[in-house]
C-alpha cells in the first residue's frame, strides 16, 4: 500500500515522463519578499518564517548549492529540478532574474524549474521568460503561494493580497501555457472543513495543474508564534489533518499532481504540531485513509459521505 496507489503524485508524474528519478534540489537566492520589505508590509505572513523549510545557502552561488544538494543524494541514477524556494523567487529585476535561472539551467542534469513566489509578483515579462525556457525544452513550474481562498482569512494572517490577485496571475500564466502548483494551508485560523472545500474548488476552477498541501504550523520567529504561546492559536491532531486532506484529495480530477500532501519542519524551529517533525507518520496514515475511503477523484463533488 503505497501513496501513488491512491494519489496522482509529482514523483509518479516525473518518473513516466523521464523514465527514471526525479529530484528537487532546492536553492536559496538570497530573493527577499515585499511583504517584508516594506514594499507592501513588513513582518511577513503571519505563519512565515523560512527557516523551517529552506536549507541555508550562505554565499553558495548557485552551482555550489546544486553540486552540494546532489552530494546529499542517495541514488545517483536520477536527474533534477532546480527548486527555487526560499521567499519570493520572481521578486526581482528581470536581468537578476535571467541570470540566476539561466545558472541553474546551465547543469546538464537539471532538466527544468520549479519557482516558488507570490501571486502579486508575477510580471508578464517574467511569464515570457519561463515561456521560452518550456520553448527550449526546459519544464517549469510557477509555485504560487495562496494558502487560502477566503479574503477573510487571508487578511488575518497578513498575507497582502486577495484571491482576485490569485486568479489574475493564474489566468495570465494559463495563457503563456506555464504550469501552476498552489500551496494551500490546512488548519489556518477560523477555517473549517466547509473552507477547505471552498478554497480547492475556487483553485481548481481556475485551471491549476498542480496542488500542495501543508498543516499549518507554528515555528520559531513567526508572528504566529507569539499568539500561540499566549494561548490564542489551537492547532489540529494528526487525524484532523488527514481527514481534511484525505477529503480535500478525494475531491480533486485525476488529472491534477499533487506535488505534496504534508510538510514537515526541523526542530527546533518547529514549536507546533509535534507530528510535523517527522514524515512518514502523516504519510502512511493519509495512505491508510485513501485505501479505505477512495483516492483521488473519487469524490468529485464533494459529496463526502464518511
Amino acid at each position: 500500500m503505497q501513496l501513488t496507489d491512491y494519489v496522482h503524485t509529482l514523483g509518479q508524474y516525473w518518473r513516466e515522463r523521464y523514465g527514471c528519478r526525479v529530484r528537487k534540489l532546492a536553492i536559496d537566492a538570497h530573493f527577499s519578499c515585499p511583504n517584508r520589505d516594506g514594499s507592501i508590509g513588513r513582518g511577513g505572513c503571519s505563519f512565515c518564517n523560512v527557516a523551517s523549510f529552506a536549507v541555508p545557502a550562505h554565499s553558495e552561488s548557485i552551482a555550489q548549492q546544486l553540486q552540494a544538494r546532489k552530494a546529499e543524494m542517495k541514488h545517483q541514477d536520477i536527474v533534477y529540478m532546480a527548486y527555487f524556494q526560499a521567499y519570493s523567487n520572481t521578486y526581482g529585476e528581470y536581468q537578476q532574474l535571467q541570470i540566476l535561472y539561466q545558472q541553474a539551467l546551465a547543469d546538464p542534469q537539471v532538466m527544468g524549474l520549479c519557482i516558488g513566489t507570490r501571486p502579486d509578483c508575477v510580471s508578464d515579462e517574467i511569464l515570457q521568460l519561463l515561456a521560452d525556457y518550456q520553448a527550449q525544452g526546459k519544464e517549469v513550474w510557477l509555485e504560487l503561494g495562496l494558502q487560502s481562498a477566503q479574503d477573510r482569512t487571508l487578511k488575518r494572517i497578513n498575507r497582502g493580497h486577495d484571491f482576485a490577485c490569485y486568479q489574475n496571475t493564474v489566468e495570465r500564466a494559463n495563457a503563456y501555457g506555464i504550469a501552476i502548483c498552489t500551496h494551500l494551508i490546512i488548519g489556518l485560523p477560523g477555517e473549517q472543513m466547509c473552507d477547505y472545500q471552498n478554497t480547492l474548488r475556487r483553485v481548481l476552477a481556475q485551471g491549476v495543474q498542480g496542488i500542495k498541501l501543508h498543516p499549518l504550523m507554528v515555528v520559531e520567529g513567526s508572528l504566529m508564534a507569539k499568539a500561540w504561546r499566549a494561548g490564542k492559536v489551537s492547532m489540529q491532531s494528526l487525524d484532523d489533518y488527514v481527514k481534511v486532506a484525505g477529503q480535500l484529495i478525494q475531491m480533486t480530477p485525476q488529472k491534477v499532481i499533487f506535488h505534496r500532501v504534508c510538510a514537515t519542519a526541523r526542530p527546533p524551529t518547529l514549536l507546533s504540531p509535534d507530528w510535523c517533525a517527522q514524515q512518514w507518520p502523516p504519510l502512511t496514515e493519509i495512505t491508510r485513509y485513501l485505501a479505505t475511503y477512495g483516492g483521488q477523484g473519487s469524490q468529485l463533488q464533494g459529496q463526502l459521505v464518511h
